[in-house]
């Protein structure tokens, strides 16, 4: 095969739909946008949550609670997760791993039993999981973030 041979697979492409070109092409006349009004004109194009006049329902819904600006999005672990690893355990090994999330402060929670004793480096733990850490003979170094 050579390069002037390549051509896109049969039935791929297909030629531009011509409308409003006569009534013997299906689709004279009004082009397919059915009768008149604003929805048949050109350059229409309705914003997103329109309703045609009617109060939209993102207006009609009440307005309820809050966005914390300062509130701290965690990278969460549990500890079954950790189960396969050995040795230390820090948030740039986890997300190597793909663990936990790259650029966020890592809290491990108590899900799951660590067979071995790791030390694990984390920026918060719960209780749960600091106790099982500790009772299967690791530590918990909480790091600063």
């Amino acid at each position: 095969m050579r390069l002037h041979e390549l051509a896109p697979a049969k039935g791929s492409k297909s030629s531009r739909k011509r409308v409003g070109r006569g009534p013997g092409s299906g689709l004279g006349k009004t082009a397919g946008r059915g009768e008149k009004g604003q929805k048949s004109r050109s350059g229409y194009s309705r914003r997103p949550g329109f309703e045609g006049g009617q109060m939209p329902l993102i207006r009609r819904v009440p307005k309820r609670g809050f966005t914390n600006l300062f509130r701290t999005e965690y990278a969460v672990v549990n500890l079954a997760s950790l189960a396969g690893l050995e040795g230390e355990v820090t948030p740039e090994l986890l997300a190597a791993k793909g663990l936990a999330r790259a650029g966020r402060p890592l809290k491990v929670l108590g899900d799951g039993e660590v067979a071995s004793a790791l030390t694990v480096r984390a920026h918060k733990f719960s209780k749960s999981a600091r106790a099982k850490i500790e009772a299967a003979g690791g530590t918990c170094e909480e790091l600063t973030a």
